[in-house]
């Protein structure tokens, strides 16, 4: 996933289904491996993930169910 702001659009994608699933989180751990830094939307939206995981509206999952 080459595009701007690649963790957000993960981010929203695990927001929408309301799960962050092994795939999420290792796509989110590549793109910060591969940036080497986080952008100010990123870190935003990361902060969001954590807050909504916090507020147990996002489930940490072992397995996708959502194909």
């Amino acid at each position: 996933m080459k595009t701007r702001h690649a963790i957000r659009h993960l981010v929203e994608k695990a927001l929408s289904i309301r799960q962050l699933t092994p795939e999420i989180e290792n796509e989110i751990n590549y793109e910060l491996t591969r940036l080497g830094y986080v952008s100010d939307v990123d870190y935003e939206a990361l902060e969001l993930l954590m807050s909504e995981m916090d507020a147990g509206r996002i489930k940490l999952v072992a397995t996708s169910s959502v194909a």
